[in-house]
């Protein structure tokens, strides 16, 4: 029989074009294509005809699988000598938990490797007008996330102190707890701060909030922003007003 591999891929921020030239082709070769919520569809239409696509897809309160079923079944479809494509959103070693698949994977004899991709932190910016890192206003920015895993003994996200130590934050998975991030950051920057919440980013749909750390988490509620949303902190949001009218 033939050995079977896991490849953990990453399948970029929402737009199908930004998978990378070894992301689709190791999808095209998949046997089994296991993918989440936010890949788009037109991905899985490069599969191979007869490759088994799986849904996995976690949506807040509402998981297809549990992480520990997902892990089991790259083992169970990879030990049957296929070749498996985990095909996760975004970059999946950016709060995306990929390290924990391969890990197991690896764990149980069976061969992995990621094909990284391109993430939502820096491309969904991006494709509103706003450079993470600009020369004149932005030397260092940081990436965080807004959902810490259930279960630690106490938040390891000092919001606060992390506004305070670079240029530009950009914080995923933060929409439910934007009040809360908001006014910590606001503690450290002034709620003057510029901020912009990006919903659906590289996506037809994307909408952009453009408003302050002390008004971000009103102009959102008033606009119905849903997950999945970026937010970004930071006076390089002022570059939006130029670099969008470019596009």
């Amino acid at each position: 029989m033939r050995r079977g591999k896991v490849w953990i891929v990453g399948a970029g921020p929402g737009d199908p074009e930004l998978i990378t030239v070894k992301g689709l082709r190791v999808l095209r070769e998949a046997d089994v294509v296991v993918y989440d919520r936010l890949v788009h569809p037109a991905l899985l239409r490069e599969a191979r005809s007869g490759a088994e696509l799986i849904y996995v897809g976690k949506a807040p309160g509402r998981h297809t699988m549990t992480q520990d079923e997902i892990n089991r079944l790259l083992v169970e479809k990879a030990l049957e000598g296929k070749r498996v494509v985990r095909l996760k959103g975004g970059d999946p070693y950016v709060f995306g938990r990929g390290e924990e698949e391969c890990a197991y994977v690896l764990e149980h004899g069976v061969d992995c490797e990621v094909v990284p991709g391109v993430t939502s932190a820096t491309a969904v910016p991006a494709y509103a007008g706003i450079p993470v890192t600009s020369r004149w206003m932005a030397s260092s920015f940081a990436v965080v996330t807004g959902m810490e895993a259930a279960g630690k003994e106490r938040p390891r996200v000092d919001y606060a102190r992390i506004a305070s130590a670079v240029d530009t934050v950009v914080v995923l998975m933060g929409v439910s707890r934007l009040e809360y991030i908001a006014s910590r950051m606001a503690e450290a920057r002034g709620p003057e701060t510029p901020a912009a919440l990006i919903e659906k980013g590289t996506l037809p749909e994307q909408r952009v909030v453009v408003s302050t750390l002390g008004g971000i988490a009103r102009a959102a509620r008033e606009a119905g922003v849903e997950p999945p949303a970026v937010l970004v902190v930071g006076d390089v949001v002022k570059l939006r007003d130029r670099l969008w009218r470019l596009r």
